[in-house]
């Protein structure tokens, strides 16, 4: 029960590996359907790119759980599942009467997991437990804005929603870990991930910088604090990365710059005295790689430095390792003639690999299906279609 991108990001990711997933949504459909972009000859809008991309993989049964008979028809669901997740606001659940302590009655060995911008009073009752909250916000509050940014009095929001995505990543992992726990033991528990909570771990260097000096880390721009050189550096046609995180990877750096002496000095020669210099240590990078495009800095840096392009989307299609690694899908759009990319699943197994294997689906797509195989018969699948229960 998942809505915006936390959520169905985590199911997705649980779908790529195998998992059965069921999305139940509203009569209406999740509110992301409506979100771009649209193909041009898609004139159905049954959903966008946004919908696709996260809910690829899944089942759809749509079900009025304003309605008594609808939230039976969940808990009858529920009976056979393995995991249950949902990302509504601390309460909601409850209110419909199919929170946790509800469903873990029907079945003993469920895994409940919910992910909330401040958690759920079961584990921990935050002062903004209430509060509604989205990636831009856990990213502000969790300290990646704090040091995102060209100088300190610019923080700026990191372009991917990571205040979704990472909460979500780390979900699907408590998840795991409690499903592996349920088949051991037949115990289920309750999995608890707050966006804010994900997004201060992601950012656990912060922390242990404030502890060790006393200091809060404020934007760093394209360079790193603690590490150099490691950044971004101008090339003539765009700009590249560069990061020397050991002292062998700048002697090597020096050399093809044509600056040996630097290998070697004292003033350089070590991580620690470059960072106390990184202003002349990127002035000098920078000299070599603004005469150079891109492709004659990976010419020579190739296999020696960690180095890498700054790329757009465009690059990354063009990318043949994208295309070797299999990192971009091909779907069908209902609605369109025209087949559509979405990003593929980074998780490779050899035993049992996962992957995209259908496009997203439409508004209760799957629902005959899914009641079916809970024992429902026609007729009584009718009669809730007729009586708008389900669609």
């Amino acid at each position: 029960l998942t809505q915006m991108l936390a959520g169905p990001y985590c199911t997705m990711l649980l779908g790529d590996q195998g998992a059965e997933v069921i999305k139940v949504e509203p009569l209406d459909g999740d509110s992301t359907r409506t979100f771009g972009p649209f193909l041009p000859d898609d004139v159905s809008h049954h959903y966008g790119g946004y919908f696709q991309s996260t809910n690829r993989n899944k089942k759809s049964i749509a079900i009025d759980l304003k309605n008594p008979e609808g939230t039976a028809l969940l808990r009858r669901l529920v009976r056979d599942a393995d995991v249950v997740i949902e990302n509504f606001r601390a309460g909601v659940m409850d209110r419909l009467g199919v929170g946790y302590e509800v469903l873990a009655a029907e079945n003993p060995r469920l895994v409940y997991a919910a992910i909330r911008g401040f958690g759920d009073p079961r584990t921990g009752a935050s002062p903004y437990v209430d509060r509604p909250a989205f990636d831009v916000v856990a990213q502000a509050m969790g300290g990646a804005m704090g040091i995102t940014g060209p100088d300190a009095h610019t923080p700026m929001k990191i372009g991917p929603g990571v205040g979704d995505i990472f909460p979500a990543t780390l979900a699907a992992f408590g998840i795991m870990a409690a499903v592996h726990h349920a088949q051991r033991t037949g115990e289920g528990q309750f999995v608890d991930v707050a966006m804010y909570d994900g997004v201060v771990a992601m950012c656990e260097r912060i922390i242990f910088q404030h502890s060790y000096t006393g200091k809060s880390p404020g934007p760093e721009g394209n360079q790193h604090p603690i590490l150099c050189p490691f950044g971004t550096f101008a090339a003539s046609d765009g700009q590249v990365t560069i990061g020397c995180p050991r002292d062998s990877f700048w002697r090597e750096l020096a050399e093809i710059m044509g600056r040996s002496d630097l290998a070697t000095d004292p003033n350089f020669a070590t991580n620690n005295a470059r960072l106390a210099r990184r202003a002349i240590v990127t002035d000098v990078i920078e000299s070599w790689t603004k005469v150079r495009t891109k492709a004659e800095i990976a010419e020579v840096l190739d296999g020696k430095v960690p180095f890498g392009p700054v790329h757009t989307a465009a690059d990354i299609v063009a990318d043949p390792h994208i295309a070797i690694r299999e990192m971009l899908v091909d779907v069908a759009h209902p609605g369109s003639g025209t087949l559509v990319a979405i990003a593929g699943t980074p998780i490779r197994m050899t035993r049992t690999p996962g992957g995209v294997r259908h496009r997203a689906p439409l508004i209760g797509e799957n629902t005959d299906e899914t009641l079916s195989n809970a024992g429902l018969d026609a007729a009584e699948i009718a009669d809730l279609k007729a009586r708008g229960i389900i669609c």
